[in-house]
């Protein structure tokens, strides 16, 4: 098992050390967070030890896991990989590509891990569809939420948004020709709602849209490809496949249904749900990074991928 230790004891840090306390891959040390009064509380409730000292904290630890405000990611992330532990960084991976670069550059110099918290890359539907997504050439997402004033403390691209850039970045294999966009500010100091348009240089084309002031909540994906389209909803978590193929006169009625166009062209048209085993996908992202630890391998989202989310984010928000 690998000694952990927890920075930031909010809303998300409650749930992080609950499952690290659960989980058989990690130790729970203990936790660290800056607003003692509050800490202590924790401690009361759940038997999770405080450590009012973060050196003290980190030195007894393999892992470090941060689920802070963004502003301090690059602070605490420096100072643990400098006592060689490897560390899990909440998304996004810093406030900055500056940051972000040294954050790299010193895991590297350490030789130690570095995990980021995209956590829908875990998202049970997605797992299930992914196979199904072969070259999409069109992907739309919506990333709908009701306001919380937790996480106003960046743009809403950095808040939501950034989830569905690191999944498209993921699927989409080709450098990005372009990004447009635009953001408003209707409550925050920072956009609220955003748009962004990524163009690729293979011809995706990917159009974002994200929201923090949504009469509803939302996350839903589409990737639309060469007589295929499949839909995820990470919030449901539940996926459909839409097939088309050429007419055969041996379609199956009880999965397909058959179209017509205006030519007189027939096409079979296949309705499927790929099948989704039920997990937790924050324990999953946990656990993953553990396992890469352990085998001496790089993690499923390392620390390139987070710097690569941040710098089209980070485009994204200069195009406001």
């Amino acid at each position: 098992m690998l000694n952990i230790g927890v920075f930031g004891a909010g809303h998300l840090g409650k749930i992080h050390l609950k499952l690290l306390n659960d989980s058989k891959y990690y130790n729970l040390i203990g936790f660290h967070d800056s607003d003692k009064l509050s800490s202590i509380e924790v401690q009361n409730e759940f038997n999770y030890k405080f450590f009012e000292s973060p050196e003290k904290l980190i030195k007894k630890c393999d892992v470090i896991d941060i689920v802070t405000p963004t502003d301090s990611h690059h602070k605490i992330a420096i100072m643990a990989i400098k006592n060689k532990c490897h560390v899990f960084i909440e998304k996004p991976i810093s406030k900055s590509l500056k940051e972000a670069e040294e954050i790299i550059k010193f895991a590297k110099l350490n030789n130690v891990y570095g995990q980021v918290g995209h956590v829908e890359r875990f998202n049970p539907a997605l797992i299930a569809a992914k196979s199904h997504i072969q070259n999409p050439m069109f992907v739309e997402s919506h990333r709908l939420s009701e306001f919380n004033p937790r996480g106003t403390d960046v743009p809403v691209v950095l808040d939501l948004m950034i989830h569905d850039i690191d999944i498209i970045l993921s699927i989409v294999n080709s450098p990005i020709k372009s990004v447009n966009a635009s953001g408003i500010n209707v409550i925050s100091a920072s956009p609220d709602i955003a748009n962004a348009r990524i163009e690729f240089m293979n011809g995706c084309v990917a159009n974002l849209t994200a929201s923090r002031i949504s009469m509803k909540n939302m996350r839903k994906t589409r990737f639309f490809q060469k007589d295929a389209y499949v839909s995820i909803d990470f919030l449901s978590k539940s996926n459909e496949v839409v097939k088309i193929k050429d007419f055969s006169n041996k379609i199956d009625t009880m999965r397909g249904i058959i179209l017509e166009n205006a030519e007189g062209e027939k096409r079979e048209v296949y309705f499927e749900n790929p099948k989704i085993f039920k997990s937790n996908a924050i324990l999953n992202e946990l656990e993953s990074f553990a396992k890469s630890i352990n085998k001496d391998q790089t993690p499923i989202v390392d620390l390139k991928d987070g710097y690569l989310a941040l710098k089209i984010a980070q485009k994204i928000i200069d195009s406001f």
